[in-house]
């Protein structure tokens, strides 16, 4: 059960970094126009 919760966790922050990478780019594509 805790390896589950583990895998979960682990995906949610991976997909969560991939937002964050993507929005950071968004921001610094807006601050250079």
């Amino acid at each position: 059960m805790k390896d589950k919760v583990a895998v979960i966790t682990g995906s949610t922050s991976g997909i969560g970094l991939e937002i964050a990478k993507h929005f950071a780019k968004t921001v610094l594509q807006k601050k250079m126009k």
